[in-house]
């Protein structure tokens, strides 16, 4: 029963073949089991027909041996702050237990957390573009269902486009949320900014999940946030081990390789070609260029435009020659 009962909670419908395929049991013993976590108080639905099949719903109480209504909430109201913040390892998972919690929690509970998170204010935030953690359970929750997502989704100009997608799968860097889905409209994969999407529902219908860009999938959001998205783009070689450089650079910064015992391959972008070299610099490790030569041209621009400016700071304003004033 405790397998039936995750895998309740893990999707949104079951047919009584595939519990029964999943748990190796026959669907007569689904159909009692089913019986059994009803008489506990698990409020498991069943729709009859073809297309039927079992839910977990949302009932006048939450079932028993869990949570009571203060743990529900206070915990509730916790995940959707640790969703929130952006630490990393923590968020995605806050979303999952999120998503599964708010699927049973009645109506009475849903307002009370809904006003606890609406006005407090949290002293501290560390994400950088905090997202409302309804837009994340929800998203999560298409993902899971393997359910067409419709959204209205702001640029980085602010202009809306409207969107409709397969979502695969939420990420979450140190600093912000996204999601990666494919385009429909567009045929291809694309990584979209939580924080800009505005869920036009409704969703659906379901859809044959396809096989992912990647299968490291933080590492693909990385490098499309760090490099892919800009105009100027370089891999550089940082002359210290990956170990070392990864203190210094984070996953929004660029994508590392490890290349040998002391040296590492970056790769990064940015919106041009000064900000991409001051952008290396400024991580305080030694580097050389080793694409594209546009990029190891402009850092000699840079370095003589530097030493100009040093030149002209060991100059006496005045040139060094004296000036007479009339009657002096």
């Amino acid at each position: 029963m405790l397998r039936l009962l995750s895998l309740l909670q893990a999707h949104r419908e079951w047919s009584g073949a595939d519990l029964a395929e999943r748990l190796g049991v026959t669907p007569r013993t689904v159909r009692r089991d089913v019986d059994r976590l009803r008489e506990l108080g698990y409020p498991v639905n069943a729709s009859p027909g073809t297309g039927g099949g079992y839910q977990l719903g949302a009932g006048a109480a939450l079932p028993p041996l869990l949570l009571d209504d203060d743990e529900a909430v206070a915990v509730a109201v916790g995940l959707r702050t640790a969703a929130g913040s952006g630490i990393d390892g923590v968020g995605e998972t806050s979303v999952g237990a999120l998503a599964k919690l708010e699927q049973v929690l009645p109506d009475r509970l849903r307002r009370r957390v809904s006003a606890l998170t609406t006005f407090t204010v949290p002293v501290l935030r560390t994400a950088e573009s905090p997202v409302d953690p309804s837009v994340l359970t929800e998203l999560a929750a298409a993902c899971r269902d393997s359910e067409r997502l419709r959204f209205e989704y702001r640029d980085h100009g602010g202009s809306a486009t409207r969107r409709t997608v397969e979502p695969h799968r939420l990420v979450c860097t140190e600093r912000r949320w996204y999601l990666v889905a494919w385009d429909v409209d567009r045929s291809g994969w694309r990584t979209f900014r939580a924080d800009r999407i505005l869920p036009r529902p409704p969703h659906g219908p379901r859809f044959p999940p396809r096989t992912p860009p990647a299968e490291d999938l933080a590492a693909y959001v990385s490098e499309g946030v760090a490099r892919r998205v800009y105009a100027a783009q370089a891999v550089v070689r940082l002359h210290v081990p990956v170990t070392e450089a990864a203190r210094v650079v984070g996953p929004m910064d660029g994508v590392l390789e490890a290349e040998g015992e002391s040296t590492c391959l970056l790769r990064t972008g940015a919106t041009g070609l000064d900000v991409l070299v001051i952008h290396v610099a400024l991580m305080g490790l030694e580097f050389e260029v080793i694409e594209p030569r546009a990029v190891e041209d402009h850092v000699r621009v840079v370095r003589d435009r530097l030493s100009r400016a040093l030149d002209r700071s060991a100059r006496p304003a005045d040139g060094g020659r004296t000036t007479c004033r009339p009657g002096g």
